[in-house]
């Protein structure tokens, strides 16, 4: 009987000892996806979103302050103008609270494959507000241009005919 016991205890040590031994592997596995790399951190993507981040950023303010220019565009195309940046700079601080937590070490579980595909994908995004913001002012500039050549057209015809 005695032999049986043993023969059963050491089973039962050996098989707690294996799934012991591959739950510590198991977490040690996940413990490694909180980790990040020197080569997620280093990627040239972070530095390029947060580089097209200041650029939206700075074309902007430089646009919005153009656009304010006093009687150029009434109140309703300003607030639509502002709504269009506002919304377009909270997706941009969004991908960068993102961009953060794949970057800080604890705060997500996910492989270095995983990190630069989700770096990639947030270059991508910051890219495409990009390019709609120039897009955008760009249209917004040309109709703020236009009107400065219909007042000046109404004022050289006011000048032709001494009108006030």
């Amino acid at each position: 009987m005695k032999k049986g016991y043993t023969i059963i205890s050491s089973g039962y040590n050996a098989v707690k000892n294996i799934s012991q031994g591959n739950f510590s592997l198991h977490e040690t596995f996940l413990d490694g996806l909180m980790l990040v790399s020197p080569e997620v951190r280093k990627y040239a993507r972070v530095a390029d979103i947060i580089s097209a981040q200041k650029t939206i950023v700075s074309e902007y303010k430089r646009s919005l302050k153009n656009f304010q220019a006093p009687g150029l565009m009434n109140a309703g195309e300003l607030d639509y103008i502002s709504r269009i940046y506002s919304g377009l700079f909270a997706q941009s601080l969004d991908n960068l609270d993102e961009l953060t937590l794949i970057l800080t070490a604890g705060s997500l579980r996910m492989s270095d494959e995983e990190r630069l595909s989700s770096i990639d994908r947030i270059f991508q995004e910051t890219s495409d507000k990009l390019i709609f913001l120039r897009s955008f002012n760009q249209q917004a500039g040309t109709l703020l241009l236009q009107r400065k050549a219909a007042l000046a057209d109404m004022d050289g015809t006011k000048a032709l005919f001494k009108i006030n």
